[in-house]
């Protein structure tokens, strides 16, 4: 049996009050059932003495439970603790998530990590209760069901295009999570939360990109329409746009291929439409997608926290669940980073436009055409490569800081530094610190937004000690650095609440 969580007596008041704030916390195996849920299952709430509680929903899995047909536990947000750790086992969690396993097996996720497999395996069963590859398979089982409810596509190319390697281990792994074939997936789909908006099932041929829509969970309260307006604000030309209905779209560069996404923000969740140029993208898009909004956040945990404080409690009532937006995309948002350290925001986005449509990858035909495709979406950001051998005399900025943005992208191309949350957050600040130009308010900035540090701040920044100023908070960086101790571990968040307040 895999490990349960340690609090369980917490976790079965959780249950018995329905209580929304822990779903992806943990799950409940409910032994007379056979079934695992989310704390927040309308079901009537089963007896103490037959339910078990675990960490991940491969967990309850792997002991023999499918998931509810009801409450959906395997579309629930995922556990923000993954976000607020920096060990082993959540960068680890991070890698599965994004689909490691599936494209280079779980000695590449080891690999990637530093460690042999074997203390990999060890780590994820005492922490996570379950191994490398029922996680995998866990996320293998969950992206095929969101392809069987939101397209008509043949349940081969779904089975490949989720990472299985047969389609007998396709119809096994779906019968033993879900209970039901794919079949009765299919035709049961009207009750999925991630269906298509019309109900149905997208009509797709499998001639061209493949259209999905559907519905990313997160917490409420959920600032999502502040989000947006943060990437808005930012947002690349040719590469980003934003409706004036508040639709981000964007071009994504996935492992397999190129994608298109536009995200609406709701109350609760987020509509994602995305056009996939290759299947097997469609868990990396979903991922990416969550860490660019933040989904898997716990807003209840970091306005707890940041209320508690005089000076910004005005700040979190007026603005409750606000996000720490996190990037698509790590050598773009090192880019952005390195030409945003002494310009104003406008000014970096009209330069980072500039180096996109010199150097990035246009968009293929087949995506650009495609029905529902964003007019405004013409190209990929540049690769790290790419940017690595251009001459840093042909970027608009000063020719310092065009070498050493030429240099860190080097670094990124070379794999010395990676810019993805399975980092280490500390060692690739400091190797981005030996680049001659880059410092550390650029570090920690990338530390925020590619590698999702919830705890980053800025005290020299000119947005956070103007807002600090308007609130009749510390006038100074070190007194602002004082100050920011008492929001620790959530500091990101304090952060936007500031540049808000500016």
């Amino acid at each position: 049996m895999g490990s349960v969580i340690i609090d369980e007596e917490g976790c079965y008041r959780a249950v018995k009050s329905k209580d929304q704030r822990f779903d992806g916390w943990f799950f409940v195996g409910v032994t007379s059932t056979g079934i695992f849920c989310r704390p927040s299952c309308p079901a009537t709430t089963p007896r103490r003495q037959n339910v078990r509680f675990y960490p991940t929903a491969a967990a309850a899995q792997g002991d023999g439970f499918r998931a509810c047909r009801r409450c959906r536990p395997d579309t629930a947000p995922g556990s923000p603790e993954w976000n607020v750790r920096g060990d082993l086992a959540s960068r680890a969690m991070r890698l599965i998530d994004d689909g490691m396993v599936d494209r280079e097996g779980v000695g590449g996720v080891a690999r990637r990590l530093a460690v042999s497999e074997r203390h990999l395996h060890r780590i994820l069963v005492q922490e996570l209760g379950a191994a490398p590859l029922p996680l995998a398979r866990s996320r293998r089982a969950q992206t095929a069901r969101v392809l069987i409810e939101t397209t008509g596509l043949p349940f081969t190319e779904i089975a490949f295009g989720a990472g299985f390697s047969s389609i007998r281990q396709f119809n096994d792994t779906v019968r033993e999570f879900f209970g039901a074939s794919p079949t009765v997936l299919r035709a049961d789909r009207t009750s999925s939360i991630t269906r298509a908006r019309s109900g149905s099932p997208a009509a797709h041929d499998g001639v061209g990109p493949t259209p999905i829509s559907l519905r990313l969970a997160t917490r409420a309260p959920f600032a999502g329409r502040e989000a947006v307006a943060f990437l808005a604000m930012r947002a690349i030309p040719g590469v980003e746009a934003v409706d004036a209905d508040g639709a981000y779209h964007r071009v994504l560069r996935l492992p397999t291929g190129m994608a298109v996404v536009s995200l609406v923000a709701e109350d609760d969740h987020v509509r994602a439409d995305l056009l996939l140029a290759d299947l097997r993208d469609l868990g990396p898009a979903v991922a990416r997608c969550r860490r660019l909004l933040d989904l898997d956040a716990d807003p209840h945990a970091v306005d707890e926290a940041l209320g508690a404080d005089p000076l910004l409690a005005p700040l979190v009532t007026a603005m409750p669940g606000r996000r720490s937006p996190g990037a698509a995309d790590g050598t773009e948002l090192l880019v952005r980073a390195v030409i945003g350290q002494q310009v104003s925001v406008a000014g970096a986005r009209t330069v980072a436009g500039r180096v996109a449509t010199a150097l990035g990858d246009d968009l293929p035909p087949a995506l650009r055409s495609a029905p529902g495709a964003p007019a405004a979406l013409e190209r990929a950001f540049p690769a790290a490569a790419t940017l690595a051998a251009a001459d840093p005399a042909s970027f608009s900025m000063p020719r310092a800081r065009g070498v050493a943005l030429t240099e860190a992208c080097s670094l990124v191309a070379d794999g010395s530094v990676v810019l993805d949350p399975g980092s280490d957050r500390a060692e690739v600040e400091q190797r981005l610190l030996q680049v001659k130009g880059i410092g550390p308010w650029t570090t920690a900035y990338i530390a925020m937004r590619a590698l999702s540090d919830p705890d980053v701040f800025l005290p020299t920044d000119l947005g956070v000690l103007r807002g600090l100023g308007n609130l009749g908070g510390p006038a100074s960086a070190k007194e602002a650095a004082a100050a920011a101790e008492a929001w620790r571990p959530w500091r990101s968040y304090a952060l936007h609440h500031l540049w808000s307040a500016a």
